[in-house]
């Protein structure tokens, strides 16, 4: 396995997390969608986890592309 692999496992990881976390609400119908709410704004760590999830999908997504590059 080559560097890529690896960025690839720990990017996919992370971004799950992140899109977990990221749920609003307490019910599973917010979570899916169902929350009802069309405008808010994002403040304080809301944020920063919603600007960190945007980077590791470009990590994710670039360790995949050099990773068939390569091969």
């Amino acid at each position: 396995m080559n560097i890529f692999n690896y960025i690839t496992i720990i990017t996919v990881i992370l971004l799950t997390i992140l899109i977990l976390v990221q749920t609003r609400g307490a019910s599973l119908g917010a979570g899916l969608g169902g929350a009802g709410e069309v405008n808010t704004t994002r403040r304080g760590t809301d944020k920063t986890i919603f600007q960190l999830t945007i980077v590791v999908a470009v990590v994710f997504s670039a360790s995949l592309v050099l990773g068939v590059i390569q091969k």
